[in-house]
């Protein structure tokens, strides 16, 4: 029974009642409850047990370090895919202001040692975010040689803006077996790097790649090591997408107790391949046992088949309560990396493909055409949505094809501010049914006689 709102008797029988059902299910406010946003309605401003969510009964806990950071690697590990296009700097400082805008935290800018024409535009982004006094903290990736960390070097002198240097080394047994490595090697080189950086005058973050097929007393001794000479952030590299989220938290836990033991106030990073397609909750498990930034890429792009998705990364930390801000510049976001890499934003793409929002099911357009008649913009965008369209800069659409019925072409319609006599609803129903797509919007105008006429 829906409560009446209208009068103070309907109102406070609507609590008693749901104080009810909280007391026979022996659950929390918190875990049957969603609160709508409230409007200037009273029925809207209300709680409304409307959505029992399973998720909240064993949730992933929050993550142990607060609020969680992001760094986008949309221009460095991203631009490492074989299928995209290095964007010209212009794009470069387009998508700079794109993650300034959605509140990234850090951008991993370049990879300044790979030639003269990427440190001239990583100099280049680095005076744009001087020069625009952007907020996001800059950082540039290296091996542990001077031959990469002497660039970054110089493109900090020339900019003028601060810059963390993000020297990576391969740790995993069979990365050293190729390379013919040993454990003195290793802890050698990293000794020298990071003290090189530190003595240029660069905060440092040290990677190990391969992180998640590493030796625990490698990972051990290379990090105190790098912590010991200066490196004040460790990121853990699940480099192959070979980890699982139990993985995820045996690492992260281990590595928390070595930070632990150093006594140093060292953060770590997360960054996580899609290979089996288990990065973003990968990455939500890292944060959620301790590890205090994820890694992503737009659209998640990268090296093979990619990296964490960045903006899906968003939407999920936000959807759990884990950060505040507003996401509606994802689409923008997410267009301008496909314009700067060439690559295309599949229709069916969670939130930002063109489809995400779009329902074309008659049982699914009649539940939001019910809701969207309410004046209840809250309710319509979850009937039938799992992420609230609005938050993301989108809304709900509802289009016209063969699975369609009525209220797809009544919602139409008045979308389009056109009549919805029951010859026309016939019309183009009937028009639906014959087809084996969604029909265009030129195909649904051309089937209303005053425009076919015009």
């Amino acid at each position: 029974m829906h409560p009446h709102h209208g009068n103070e008797a309907g109102a406070g029988l609507w609590a008693f009642a749901h104080a009810a059902i909280l007391r026979m299910t022996g659950q929390s406010n918190r875990e049957v409850t969603v609160t709508k946003e409230p409007n200037g309605s009273q029925e809207q401003a209300e709680e409304q047990v409307l959505i029992h969510d399973w998720n909240l009964l064993d949730e992933v806990p929050a993550p142990r370090s607060g609020t969680p950071e992001l760094l986008d690697e949309t221009l460095r590990d991203g631009l490492q895919s074989p299928s995209v296009r290095t964007p010209p700097i212009g794009q470069k400082l387009e998508l700079l202001h794109h993650m300034e805008e959605l509140g990234i935290e850090k951008a991993v800018i370049s990879y300044p040692g790979a030639g003269p024409q990427a440190l001239a535009d990583t100099i280049a982004m680095l005076e744009e975010i001087g020069k625009c006094g952007l907020r996001i903290d800059p950082g540039c990736a290296g091996r542990t040689t001077p031959a990469d960390i002497q660039p970054i070097a110089e493109a900090q002198q020339r900019s003028g803006v601060a810059v963390t240097a993000c020297v990576f080394i391969g740790s995993s047994p069979i990365r050293q077996y190729v390379e013919g490595w040993d454990l003195d090697f290793l802890l050698r080189t990293t000794e020298a790097a990071v003290g090189l950086a530190r003595s240029l005058g660069m905060e440092v973050m040290f990677v190990t790649e391969d992180t998640t097929r590493a030796r625990p007393e490698h990972l051990r001794a290379l990090y105190t090591t790098a912590i010991e000479c200066g490196a004040r952030r460790i990121n853990l590299c699940d480099t192959v997408g070979h980890a699982t989220p139990w993985g995820v938290r045996n690492l992260v836990r281990f590595m928390r107790g070595v930070v632990e033991a150093t006594g140093e106030p060292v953060s770590i990073d997360w960054h996580g391949h899609r290979d089996r397609g288990l990065d973003l909750i990968n990455s939500l498990v890292a944060l959620s046992e301790g590890a205090d930034r994820a890694h992503g890429c737009g659209l998640g792009i990268g090296e093979r088949v990619g990296n964490t998705p960045m903006e899906l990364l968003l939407v999920n930390l936000k959807l759990l309560g884990w950060i505040d801000r507003d996401l509606r510049g994802l689409p923008a976001y997410c267009q301008a990396v496909s314009e700067a890499t060439g690559v295309e934003i599949p229709a069916g793409y969670p939130v930002v493909g063109k489809d995400a929002f779009n329902t074309s099911s008659g049982v699914h357009a009649a539940a939001v055409l019910k809701a969207m008649r309410r004046g209840d913009a809250w309710l319509a965008d979850r009937v039938y949505s799992s992420v609230p369209a609005a938050e993301c800069g989108k809304e709900q659409l509802i289009t016209v094809g063969p699975m369609s019925g009525q209220a797809n072409v009544l919602a139409w319609l008045d979308r389009h501010g056109l009549e919805a006599d029951a010859d026309t609803v016939e019309r183009i129903l009937a028009a639906a049914k014959a087809s084996n797509h969604v029909l265009r919007d030129e195909e649904i105008l051309a089937l209303l006689p005053s425009f076919s006429e015009a």
